[in-house]
């Protein structure tokens, strides 16, 4: 007993002799940002295009972003993670990518009226399992001689443009989306006729990049093509006498339509987030998916990376503003990705890459 007493006088001594901690600096705490923990992000976005979002939102809320870059296998690296998966937030590009996270029971659901009230309801899932950050519309490039007041997507496939045509491949995601939307417009039977009148006037092989398009058109290889706006702002801005901005100079922009819809209305592809179904992090994850749609986040997507704001009202960077007015397709990116898989098939029937 005399040994155990003796031990306890010891640790209330020792108790007893720790000094408080000393006051903390008011000045200090206003200067240092809040400690806000951390956030966990996969995205399969190109790293030079969402660093500059994540260090603003970090700055802002001192909430740390840990971000794992996978130019492929997200599914497959979250399905063999299940429910010890680390993810908080899952950002990708192209609907059919994101949507096929959430089909495949990877994400959850959120309400958040921030976002609700920045993202248009046809632009973000009804359950909330998704959300689009911003997007990319799918134009026309053409020669910047040619007069023309308007386009829709279904003119290019009238005879008077054969051989005068430019785009990359059919399989490509940001072609399968635009297929999967005149499916959802016009119909299986009249999209197939559509492609195979497309794929007359073609004037090269349906191949390479967006910005190829750009090339052969200053090469006089072609007059038109379907590409990516946000392409055109990188060529614009680029460096004077450079290969880039020589493209981009011999280009106009037009934004088509759907002529068999009422409403009209220019197709979009996104990029998009969701917050991932075991998020260890969640209230930080909704945080960041809110900045990310903040006038401030949506400002940097529009100037920094070309891509049009999903929220309206943000201001554009010169070159995309000189484009006009966007009026995006009103059709749910839901129902228009039910036609991915056909428009794939499509493509191949009528050997739209061959």
């Amino acid at each position: 007993m005399p040994l155990f007493a003796a031990a306890c006088a010891g640790l209330l001594l020792a108790a007893c002799s720790q000094q408080a901690p000393p006051a903390a600096d008011p000045a200090a705490e206003a200067a240092a940002p809040v400690a806000g923990g951390e956030v966990n992000l996969y995205t399969t976005r190109e790293p030079g295009l969402i660093q500059p979002l994540l260090d603003a939102f970090s700055e802002d809320t001192g909430i740390e972003v840990n971000t794992v870059f996978l130019k492929d296998g997200l599914l497959e690296r979250l399905g063999a993670e299940a429910e010890r998966s680390p993810a908080d937030v899952l950002m990708t590009v192209d609907t059919g990518n994101l949507l096929d996270v959430v089909e495949a029971g990877h994400t959850q659901p959120v309400k958040s009226p921030a976002l609700e009230a920045a993202i248009p309801a046809h632009l973000r899932g009804g359950d909330g399992q998704w959300f689009t950050l911003s997007l990319r519309d799918r134009v026309l490039y053409a020669d910047k001689d040619l007069e023309l007041d308007g386009f829709a997507y279904e003119d290019l496939a009238d005879p008077q443009w054969k051989g005068r045509v430019c785009i990359r491949s059919g399989q490509h995601p940001y072609n399968t989306s635009l297929f999967a939307a005149m499916i959802a417009h016009n119909g299986v039977e009249a999209t197939e006729r559509w492609l195979r009148g497309v794929k007359a006037n073609l004037a090269r092989k349906a191949a390479g990049g967006d910005r190829d398009v750009a090339r052969d058109i200053l090469a006089g290889i072609c007059d038109v093509g379907i590409a990516n706006a946000y392409y055109v702002g990188r060529m614009k801005n680029a460096e004077e006498g450079s290969e880039q901005r020589q493209w981009g100079d011999a280009i106009q922009v037009i934004r088509p339509v759907f002529a068999g819809a009422e409403d009209g209305g220019t197709h979009v592809n996104i990029s998009g987030a969701a917050v991932a179904r075991h998020a260890p992090n969640r209230d930080n994850a909704v945080k960041l998916m809110e900045y990310l749609v903040s006038d401030e986040a949506q400002s940097l997507y529009a100037k920094a990376n070309y891509e049009y704001p999903v929220k309206a009202g943000v201001e554009l960077d010169p070159v995309v503003a000189g484009f006009g007015e966007m009026k995006v397709d009103p059709l749910p990116l839901t129902e228009i990705a039910r036609y991915r898989k056909q428009a794939s098939e499509l493509a191949d029937k009528v050997g739209f890459d061959d």
